[in-house]
């Protein structure tokens, strides 16, 4: 009764704080401006997210007041995310350099990683392979990765809260089923702050997340999968598979824009998500596509993987083949 009060708590307090940032945001004119890059065709307000920043923040506090969570832990998520948010709200505010953004976020990731204790053996089929310093850089470059593709994907309307909570909700119910409960309350409480935002973002948005709030919630998401898999015994490949449609999508495209001689860190609309909210002329189906995708295919599989780890590459091939056709099909990285 306890927990899903706070997660009701949690879901109201950012539902009432995204209206209030939203409220901000027009009256200081912090507005998105739609130009041949954008998804959308009327100026939006933007920094909602930082919303979903304050309501995990000040969870996870209370988690570890409550000795609920152990300090290794808090300190991993809450002081880096917070700068991860940090150096979003500044960017939102006035453009920040790539290179210094790029700079925090992988001091952020080392930092998650160190209190990680480096990388877990990686499970393969016969073998668990202990990859030390390298395995170390891996989830490093992970984490960086993951908190700048969400940024990548957070273009039309719901996609990153969508997302966010089909991945955050089946990794709580894992690490329930693990028995990680203090885990498995940093996981819905992600997702209880992220559905207050969606109510709002729900094409079509009346607010935007902004960068804050996408570099929170993808650095988040890679660190419980680097701090879960050390801790709690919840594989990387569930995770890995879990998060399949931003990775697929977002390293296509990258990979794709890089080979043509592209600048890919420049704001563009060829990912795949764009492509297919053109073809369809709407930003819902693609959004409502992506939660369906992420529930009703991902998660067996990642559930399948966090039951036998070993199997787990196996099972991402399986994972992934059908999203990496999904990508081809609807042009991921290539222009209109």
């Amino acid at each position: 009764m306890t927990v899903m009060f706070s997660l009701s708590a949690a879901l109201m307090v950012a539902f009432l704080l995204t209206g209030i940032l939203r409220r901000y945001a027009l009256r200081t004119d912090l507005m998105d401006i739609p130009n041949d890059r954008s998804s959308h065709e009327v100026p939006t307000p933007r920094g909602g997210g930082v919303a979903i920043v304050v309501v995990s923040l000040v969870g996870l506090v209370g988690l570890g007041l409550s000795a609920a969570m152990p300090i290794t832990a808090l300190l991993a998520l809450g002081l880096g995310g917070a700068v991860v948010a940090g150096i979003g709200w500044l960017d939102d505010h006035r453009d920040v350099p790539a290179r210094w953004r790029l700079l925090v976020h992988l001091v952020a990731a080392a930092w998650v990683v160190v209190l990680a204790r480096g990388a877990p053996p990686l499970a393969l089929p016969g073998v668990s392979w202990e990859w030390g310093w390298f395995g170390a850089v891996v989830l490093v470059l992970f984490i960086g990765w993951m908190l700048n593709l969400y940024n990548f994907m957070d273009g039309i309307d719901g996609i990153a809260g969508v997302e966010a909570i089909t991945v955050a909700g089946p990794a709580a119910a894992m690490l329930w089923w693990l028995g990680a409960l203090e885990w498995a309350s940093v996981a819905a409480l992600m997702a209880s702050a992220t559905l207050g935002f969606l109510a709002w973002n729900w094409p079509p948005a009346k607010i935007f997340m902004g960068d804050a709030g996408s570099g929170f919630i993808g650095f988040m998401l890679a660190a419980l999968a680097v701090l879960t898999w050390a801790d709690a015994g919840l594989s990387i490949w569930a995770w890995l598979i879990l998060l399949g449609v931003f990775i697929v999508d977002a390293t296509i495209t990258l990979v794709r824009r890089a080979v043509r001689g592209e600048k890919f860190y420049e704001a563009h609309r060829s990912h795949a998500y764009q492509h297919a909210s053109r073809y369809y002329n709407r930003h819902l189906p693609v959004t409502i596509a992506i939660g369906v995708i992420n529930l009703l295919w991902l998660t067996p599989l990642a559930f399948t993987a966090a039951y036998l780890p070993e199997w787990g590459i196996v099972l991402l091939l399986l994972a992934w083949t059908p999203l990496l056709l999904g990508c081809l099909r609807y042009r991921a990285g290539l222009p209109d």
